[in-house]
């Protein structure tokens, strides 16, 4: 999986680096990113694991311990039934949202010239639909030639069909083949999440233990990481606008869910910070609604489209191209090359280098999301509102989105 540095050609409503630097490549602009936020991909799990139980040296007891009365316990003295409001709410949520997890395991096939490689790997899906379409990382399937798929009980499907991929969102999609009726999770809003919020990650941890269970918070939003699943960073591509969290997220995880402690999925699970403890990424959930709408619906992947390059507004971006606003994406491509993609909807409906989106419909970009977050929560041939700025004048288009196919 690769990320396209070439600014000429667009890609449906791509982000930009949010921290520009004069006279740099977007080449540069990346691997700059990339060695800051040293994010990488969970969902690859390969060869095998070794967990050494490790026994801590330190001074001998000389003294003899001497035996004491064993004390009866009780259920009532059984500290374990114990149970604090927040280990309830946790359990809680685990219990309600483990049925709609599940483990998926890949069967590898990588051509070089040395050959053809055998190998395998293992993820975490997110159950979406009670016919068995389940929700993945793109990552997840990369390489692979056959799926498997374990729900929660431990029943192990094979006949697993992959409906598509969206490789810009990091999203794909499967689809069991059985007559089994499954139990969807339910999905939340991702817009309305607060740094500070509880959360739980459920995932097949280290490809090993399936449906563990963490919590923590959510440390923040609107994170752009450059992540690769490997260590070279040659598969490297930029994810923007996710949700971070302390919550720990293992290898293995990558496509499970990101929940909150109403049991509702607000996120992704899908890259962990290298060299770092307690700093995972998520995708926000409402950035895929649209998309999985399309494939519940018509049982494949296409993706809204608006056809612009845009660099999401900070102070600091703000401050560099000398804006008068703090928020918006500010359609501009450095160097060579048009922002606008020729025929795409952003052209019909005169979008120009140097406007700033700053709504979608009644979507504040920014607070609600970035710019293609939000498109990602429509369907092709939905029609939005899009209100610009041009020259610090406030302008409306009514657009119809296009499709960008699988």
């Amino acid at each position: 999986m690769t990320t396209n540095q070439t600014k000429t050609q667009i890609e449906p409503d791509s982000e930009q680096s949010s921290t520009p630097v004069p006279q740099q490549t977007a080449a540069q602009q990346s691997t700059r990113r990339f060695k800051r936020t040293a994010a990488t991909f969970i969902g690859i799990f390969g060869g095998a694991v070794l967990i050494c139980f490790g026994i801590a040296g330190g001074m001998l007891i000389s003294h003899t311990l001497q035996p004491t009365a064993t004390p009866s316990l009780t259920s009532a003295d059984d500290g374990n039934k114990a149970v604090t409001a927040e280990e309830s709410s946790i359990a809680a949520v685990a219990e309600k949202v483990g049925p709609s997890v599940v483990s998926i395991v890949t069967e590898t096939e990588t051509r070089s010239y040395l050959g053809t490689t055998s190998g395998g790997a293992a993820g975490t899906g997110i159950i979406v639909s009670k016919d068995g379409y389940v929700m993945t990382n793109n990552h997840v399937l990369q390489d692979s030639t056959n799926v498997t798929v374990v729900d929660s009980e431990g029943n192990s499907y094979d006949n697993v069909e992959v409906i598509g991929r969206d490789p810009l969102n990091d999203v794909a999609f499967l689809k069991i083949k059985s007559d089994k009726e499954f139990t969807p999770a339910a999905l939340g809003n991702s817009s309305t999440i607060r740094t500070g919020q509880q959360v739980v990650a459920i995932g097949n941890a280290l490809g090993q233990f399936s449906n563990t269970v963490t919590s923590g918070i959510i440390s923040g939003t609107g994170r752009t990481v450059t992540a690769s699943t490997s260590s070279n960073g040659n598969d490297a591509e930029t994810l923007t606008d996710l949700i971070q969290t302390d919550a720990s997220i293992n290898e293995g995880n990558s496509g499970g869910p990101l929940v909150n402690m109403a049991g509702q999925v607000i996120g992704i699970n899908t890259a962990i910070a290298q060299d770092a403890n307690g700093v995972g990424f998520s995708i926000p959930i409402n950035s895929t609604k649209g998309i999985l709408a399309g494939v519940l619906q018509n049982g494949k992947v296409s993706r809204a489209y608006l056809g612009v390059n845009y660099i999401t507004i900070t102070p600091e971006v703000s401050r560099h191209y000398k804006l008068n606003v703090t928020r918006g994406a500010y359609v501009h491509v450095d160097g060579n090359g048009s922002p606008i993609a020729s025929g795409s909807p952003a052209a019909q409906s005169g979008l120009q280098d140097g406007d700033i989106i700053t709504k979608i419909n009644d979507q504040a970009i920014g607070s609600a999301g970035s710019l293609s977050s939000i498109i990602g929560q429509y369907r092709p041939g939905d029609k939005i509102t899009l209100t610009y700025l041009r020259d610090g004048k406030e302008q409306t288009a009514t657009i119809t989105l296009g499709s960008y196919a699988n």
